[in-house]
């Protein structure tokens, strides 16, 4: 037991980041995939954003907006208040999360992953995932509370979508401590090149005097310049929080040992693969996911 501890305390935290890359395009395919905006205009609910927020937010059920607000991070209460809780009377937060899982099933599937191809992957995701700490975790708590689906494909997207909500309950965490808002967070990470401005603009909706508005925010605490570029002290700070992250989201792997690290990255970097192949996630996302490390399926610990 000593032995795993320390393997567990010693490890990188950019592990945590690697990992990040591969369980994202799997879980990311509930915002992108034809099969979730189908299944979820099917439901009635209108226009991307109202499914967007009553699919993401369904696991807390029906609270105020002002929750979403505060959990989601990245999005004025405004946004938020035009699909939420009017979604609410087009459909019920059950329905929302059963379409969500099935399409986002549907679509792994159609990128060529099979349920033994992953069967393994989703049984250590779902070891991980299950074995975290919910202190602070708002979103991942809700998504642990939700009944764990039996079929590998269903285990396996629902596995990375907690673990993608871990990391980003931290994230949100790191930033607010840091004083930075979700919308300036976002400018910064375009400004800092980690995602077009075009994608995320539109991934999280604003408009160029929102845009504006945190970019002089940025100016004034010398984050950014006059002509919007990333300071040496923005790009301490970009830094700062982006290693914070992983160190954070590294305490959702304590569950496994070494060897299942590695045999996770052997079987779940395959899927991811194929996923990303399928064409459905863009290279340029609002996670500012990097896929140069996908060739690779070690995860490099001995």
């Amino acid at each position: 037991m000593r032995e795993w501890l320390t393997a567990a305390v010693d490890r990188h935290p950019s592990l945590a980041r690697r990992l990040f890359d591969r369980l994202e395009p799997v879980h990311a395919v509930t915002y992108f995939a034809p099969e979730a905006r189908a299944a979820l205009d099917d439901l009635g609910f209108r226009g991307f954003w109202m499914g967007y927020f009553a699919a993401r937010s369904a696991p807390l059920g029906p609270v105020p907006p002002e929750v979403v607000t505060a959990a989601f991070y990245s999005f004025t209460p405004q946004r938020v208040a035009k699909a939420l809780p009017a979604a609410w009377d087009v459909a019920s937060p059950a329905d929302a999360l059963r379409v969500r899982e099935e399409s986002a099933v549907a679509a792994v599937r159609r990128a060529g992953v099979t349920d033994d191809d992953a069967a393994e992957a989703a049984e250590l995701a779902a070891k991980a995932a299950r074995g975290a700490d919910v202190g602070g975790r708002v979103l991942y708590a809700a998504n642990r509370a939700l009944a764990w689906p039996r079929q590998p494909l269903a285990r396996l997207w629902h596995a990375t979508t907690l673990l993608r909500e871990h990391r980003g309950d931290g994230h949100v965490a790191i930033l607010t401590a840091e004083r930075l808002s979700g919308r300036e967070a976002n400018v910064l990470h375009a400004a800092a090149g980690r995602v077009p401005e075009a994608m995320i603009k539109r991934g999280r909706d604003y408009d160029d005097a929102q845009w504006q508005q945190c970019q002089d925010a940025l100016c004034r605490r010398g984050i950014l310049d006059a002509a919007g570029e990333v300071t040496a002290a923005g790009r301490q700070l970009k830094q700062r929080i982006e290693e914070a992250t992983d160190a954070a989201a590294l305490s959702a792997w304590e569950a496994l040992d070494d060897s299942e690290v590695e045999t996770l990255f052997r079987t779940l970097t395959p899927i991811t693969r194929k996923v990303v192949a399928a064409g459905d996630v863009p290279a340029g996302t609002p996670m500012g996911l990097n896929r140069d490390d996908l060739d690779d399926d070690s995860a490099h610990l001995g």
